[in-house]
């Protein structure tokens, strides 16, 4: 038989617990013969008896060294929980950081979104448009790099040569500025500019008169003036304003170009300015020369630098992406109420294209094998 838990008065409670003895098969004592028995644990009830985790078991309580170790080891804990809360931010840390830089390598190397600031490129582009570009068609080179963080190099990775009609992002040649331009000439072609019109090689491209397009009316809409200023287009288009029972716009003349490779696209040519003659230029190799579609506001090729323009044919280095479609686009009447997001939005230009048509028949090079597919 075991020993009885909690004895009072040397009665044995039968509701508690026997405690085994701690040797199998050794003989029991009996305390009324044996005054070597052990005494009996005291009663937790009993004034004076041990209590809390020390006694939860009928242990005797623990000695100052027991205590000692007990704090020593809670102090560790809590050093540890600390050291694993600090692991933790650093994790965290690390975590955002390889986001980030995650992200800005798909904007270096794959596409990255841009947006439209100005009227250079009308009408293909207009100001507020959102627009994605891609940045491997002609290869990597400092210029890929958002925020342009690589320094400037005439080195390329995996280089390509752009098609005639490609939109194109050129860096400026001293200011870390993205601009926006069409290709209109290729290495080795002697451009000129008489009147407007893009000879090249000596022969006119085809270009003829088609019917005007409608550019919104906006007050806050700039156009780029020689010299590098800018004013606003409400001047400039002034005698081409028309209203009509769907609002205000702009009708200026509007022309379509064919490049040699079958490209063609929309210019707008209005008004007598400097830049309507230029050149000729023979483009050297690893160049190519752009304009804007807006002919007649367009820091480009044909501007210099000291005009805000790219003082002539553009390394191919310093291109750092192609425009591919537009994403969506707002008519700058947002402000700070949502509801304002959505009235803004002029859905009709989403998802639009930005490479160039083919002329049907006139398709050479790779124009002719991206009609094919």
């Amino acid at each position: 038989m075991g020993l009885c838990a909690g004895a009072d008065r040397g009665r044995c409670d039968p509701d508690r617990p026997a405690l085994t003895s701690p040797i199998r098969d050794a003989p029991v004592n009996d305390p009324a013969t044996d005054d070597t028995s052990k005494p009996a644990a005291p009663d937790p009830a009993a004034p004076g008896a041990a209590t809390g985790p020390d006694s939860a078991r009928g242990d005797a309580p623990r000695s100052g060294g027991e205590r000692a170790a007990l704090a020593a080891s809670a102090s560790t804990s809590t050093a540890d929980g600390e050291k694993r809360e600090k692991v933790n931010w650093l994790a965290e840390i690390r975590g955002l950081a390889l986001m980030l830089l995650a992200v800005l390598a798909f904007h270096s190397l794959v596409a990255k979104p841009f947006y439209i600031p100005s009227a250079s490129m009308m009408p293909t582009l207009w100001v507020g448009d959102r627009l994605i570009v891609s940045k491997y068609p002609y290869g990597w080179s400092w210029a890929s790099a958002s925020f342009h963080l690589l320094p400037r190099g005439d080195w390329r990775i995996w280089g390509d040569t752009p098609e005639y009609g490609d939109i194109v992002i050129p860096v400026h040649p001293i200011r870390n500025e993205d601009y926006i331009k069409r290709v209109v000439a290729l290495p080795g072609d002697t451009i000129e500019v008489r009147d407007g019109r893009i000879s090249l090689n000596g022969a006119p491209i085809p270009r003829e008169q088609v019917a005007s397009v409608q550019l919104p009316f906006e007050p806050d809409l700039y156009c780029t003036r020689i010299g590098g200023l800018t004013t606003p287009c409400l001047d400039a288009f002034e005698d081409y304003r028309v209203t009509t029972s769907e609002g205000t716009f702009f009708e200026p003349p509007t022309f379509r170009e064919t490049l040699p490779n079958g490209a063609t696209y929309l210019v707008i040519d209005h008004e007598r300015v400097p830049f309507d003659d230029h050149g000729p230029v023979t483009v050297p190799e690893g160049h190519v020369f752009v304009m804007g579609d807006n002919r007649d506001h367009s820091a480009d090729s044909r501007a210099s630098i000291a005009q805000s323009g790219l003082g002539g044919p553009i390394p191919l280095e310093n291109i750092g992406g192609r425009a591919e479609f537009i994403t969506f686009s707002l008519d700058g009447s947002t402000t700070w109420n949502p509801a304002s997001w959505f009235t803004s939005l002029r859905g009709d230009r989403a998802w639009r294209t930005l490479r160039p048509a083919i002329a049907e028949g006139t398709a050479v090079g790779r124009a002719a094998e991206r009609t094919a597919q």
